[in-house]
């Protein structure tokens, strides 16, 4: 179990060393740029620490016809695992992953599902990704919204979290999702 731990830290920092590094090199690019308050609220970058990685599994894609908007579809959450420093335990079978292809290529996913705790508490879980595939390296973000029990794990509740989405082999039928608390 500590060597999974280890092995998962290593992970997450290299994960998220484009998260962290990203908008400092933004800022890095354009020296001749100050925000006018800078000197009276200096510019502090938000750091984030690894809150859960999770592997969840999917039932094929359902075409849902085209929109005004672009091309909707539906993939049904059949179920997973996730782990983290601070809880683990399963994806509930049973949410849905709803995405809209634009007309420009990118693709917004809004999925909404349950994760179970090991110690039984249910979290409910809203990620919305925007992926960009013109973008190189390929673009996928998301901002994740948790609603927690009151208890343990209310802290959920009390934070922002950001993520990103990394397909898996065709073979696994699953998608990784890590989500980084805000700090």
């Amino acid at each position: 179990m500590a060597e999974d731990t280890v092995s998962l830290e290593r992970r997450a920092i290299l994960a998220a060393a484009p998260l962290l590094a990203a908008p400092a090199a933004a800022l890095a690019a354009e020296p001749e740029f100050r925000p006018p308050m800078a000197g009276t609220f200096p510019v502090e970058l938000p750091t984030t620490r690894l809150a859960w990685e999770a592997e969840v599994t999917l039932s094929p894609m359902i075409d849902m016809g085209d929109s005004p908007l672009g091309k909707r579809r539906m993939i049904p959450i059949t179920g997973g695992t996730f782990i983290g420093p601070r809880l683990r335990g399963k994806v509930l079978p049973g949410g849905a992953d709803r995405q809209l292809v634009r007309k420009d290529g990118s693709t917004l996913l809004n999925a909404l599902y349950e994760m179970q705790t090991d110690d039984g508490a249910v979290l409910t879980i809203l990620n919305r990704v925007t992926i960009d595939p013109s973008a190189k390296p390929p673009y996928s973000r998301s901002m994740v919204e948790v609603t927690a029990p009151e208890g343990p794990h209310g802290w959920l509740n009390r934070r922002i979290f950001v993520g990103d989405l990394h397909g898996l082999p065709p073979e696994r039928k699953a998608v990784l999702i890590r989500v980084y608390e805000v700090l």
